[in-house]
């Protein structure tokens, strides 16, 4: 998701009922009357279902399918938030929240630690990687989804709460922790190959810049100088804000166009720039990117390689070109998340449906040609009812990559080594055009 900078808007409250609607164009009376009996249809299906249904229908529920069914219907990225989701993407976006301090997952209808984050309640209460939650304050997990579960390990910070834990080799047991402010970090960085920034960016919340700004601080007392290259990671970053996205760029650049977005009509064309000032100047860039990278990610890849700062390493990005807007709707009626502009990278090139096309291609695996036909791609341009490329480009069709790892090659990561040596000034390590295998 990228969300604009207009989550702050507020519509004018509006009243249930067809009197109440607003029609932005006043001349279109034929258009009016055919929604007017579209709206007098579906009060009728819904009373007939009411009615009718083989078991009493839950009346909200549907109605809440109904609109986010006729928003789904415009584009992949727009919906309804209930009052309660809509609160859950707020907290998401601020980087902090009241919890534990744990990474989880569904297994066999339990929660699974995956893993506890360092100096948290969970981390502190011993909990382990593996470890399963089979209850929260005595109410049992089975038939809860992962969100249910996560909602209710989460509140108040200083409030606690009792989990139930199975591990392996162990009888159950209870552990009581108290919630605290919960700051996941979206910025990870460490040196490499002795005097390299490795960069990891993992989504694009309210605290992403000032957690970069920090890993800079931290880079350089660690090398005691500059760094002699960076290496970014955005792969399998969904994205995130916007303005997250542009203030990322800006550490990187010195001046100049980061992004545009153009809304409905052609006037509505905003464009940010890039301040003076670059962190880190003139110290080579290697950008890695894969199909997980997506929306804020691609438009700092983009804005990075468009402007020559960066050599963008990986595989073809996501492809979302597009900028959400959260529009509260007061009260208690939760929001709506509506497409509202498509964005642009410094050269006015569109990705929406085509994504970032890296300048070097390097596969993380080998893949034969077989195995290639077998393979499900997903992206932006496979979602049902996404935009198209405005400008009529479509999205490479699936291929062998340029490059995979040697048939022998052995490390954790090709993809960062390669980026290693295009840091060095080092050559192609594997064929151009490599063989089944």
């Amino acid at each position: 998701m990228l969300t604009g900078a207009a989550i702050g808007v507020v519509m004018g409250g509006v009243a249930v009922g067809v009197s109440a609607v607003a029609w932005p164009d006043p001349g279109t009376s034929n258009s009016r009357a055919e929604t007017y009996r579209q709206l007098d249809l579906f009060a009728e299906v819904l009373a007939r279902a009411r009615a009718d249904y083989v078991t009493e229908i839950d009346e909200a529920e549907a109605m809440e399918a109904a609109i986010n069914g006729m928003l789904g219907s415009l584009d992949p990225h727009s919906s309804y938030l209930s009052a309660e989701d809509f609160s859950a993407m707020q907290v998401q976006a601020s980087g902090e929240y009241g919890g534990l301090g744990i990474e989880v997952q569904m297994e066999d209808g339990f929660v699974k630690v995956i893993t506890p984050m360092d100096d948290s309640p969970a981390s502190r209460a011993g909990l382990e990687s593996g470890d399963l939650l089979t209850a929260i304050n005595g109410k049992p997990i089975v038939g809860l989804n992962i969100d249910d579960a996560v909602e209710d390990m989460r509140g108040p910070p200083g409030t606690e709460i009792i989990v139930s834990v199975m591990r392996e080799g162990e009888d159950p047991f209870d552990v009581t922790m108290e919630r605290e402010v919960i700051r996941p970090k979206s910025v990870d960085w460490k040196t490499i190959d002795e005097d390299v920034a490795y960069i990891r960016i993992s989504t694009f919340n309210e605290r992403t810049t000032d957690l970069l700004e920090d890993a800079f601080e931290g880079v350089s007392d660690e090398l005691g100088n500059r760094p002699a290259g960076i290496i970014l990671d955005l792969r399998n970053n969904g994205g995130g804000l916007l303005d997250q996205a542009i203030s990322v760029s800006d550490k990187f650049l010195s001046g100049g166009e980061v992004v545009s977005t153009i809304g409905r009509r052609p006037s509505d064309i905003a464009r940010y720039n890039a301040r003076s000032g670059e962190v880190f100047q003139n110290v080579p860039i290697v950008v890695l990117i894969n199909n997980g990278t997506a929306s804020a990610s691609e438009i700092v890849a983009g804005a990075l390689q468009d402007r020559g700062r960066a050599t963008v390493l990986g595989m073809t990005s996501f492809g979302k070109g597009s900028v959400q807007t959260v529009i509260p709707l007061g009260s208690d009626r939760g929001a709506i998340r509506l497409t509202t502009s498509r964005y642009y990278t410094p050269s006015g090139r569109s990705i929406q449906a085509t994504g970032i096309v890296p300048d070097t291609e390097v596969a993380q695996a080998r893949v034969s040609e077989e195995e290639m036909a077998r393979i499900r791609r997903f992206s932006e341009a496979d979602l049902p009812n996404a935009l198209t490329n405005e400008d009529g480009v479509e999205r490479e069709i699936p291929h062998l990559p340029k490059e995979q790892p040697p048939e022998d090659y052995e490390g954790e990561d090709y993809q960062l080594d390669r980026a290693l040596e295009v840091l060095r000034g080092g050559q192609m390590s594997a064929t151009e055009t490599p063989q089944a295998g």
